[in-house]
């Protein structure tokens, strides 16, 4: 008889990194209040806390990083994913996808990588409001008269170790 496959939970840690000035000032910059307004992204998975910044992917306890507990927690579900299986798959985006050079705050960021990390521990994405608002931001004036500097900012939220397959892990 098989043993049962054990279920891990998966949470998605979501930070305000303006600590809500974008949310009150999103009606007169960008002519509409916004639906949330996350600043960074990460997923919780095998008692880690897992995301991506202008250093690559990084890892560090729950809430360990210098950002300080989440604003919000979503549950997204269970994984039979092992964390054997998991940190293979880190390694191998961290060596392609999702290096440190790649990173890019509009299109290629934390909440891209915690939507891609979420979709296959679950087979789901991340909430929408989550993954829709640097485009609803890049179509209004305000973002576009704003975008090269914003293109030149780099996030990488500090108290995390870069992660690597050897980061302790056998």
């Amino acid at each position: 008889m098989e043993e049962p496959l054990a279920l891990h939970p998966v949470k998605l840690y979501v930070y305000d990194l303006s600590k809500g000035m974008a949310r009150r000032l999103s009606p007169l910059m960008l002519g509409k209040s916004t639906a949330g307004t996350p600043g960074h992204t990460s997923i919780i998975v095998h008692k880690d806390e897992f995301f991506y910044g202008s250093g690559g992917i990084s890892s560090c306890a729950p809430g360990g990083t210098l950002l300080g507990p989440p604003d919000t927690v979503v549950d997204l579900g269970n994984t039979e994913v092992t964390e054997e299986i998991f940190l293979e798959y880190l390694s191998s985006l961290g060596e392609s996808v999702f290096r440190g050079e790649s990173y890019n705050l509009f299109e290629h960021n934390c909440n891209t990588f915690s939507n891609e990390v979420a979709q296959f521990l679950t087979g789901k994405k991340i909430p929408s409001y989550i993954t829709d608002l640097p485009s609803e931001v890049l179509a209004t004036p305000f973002g576009q008269a704003l975008r090269p500097l914003l293109d030149s900012i780099q996030i990488q939220p500090p108290g995390g170790n870069t992660f690597s397959r050897h980061n302790g892990q056998s």
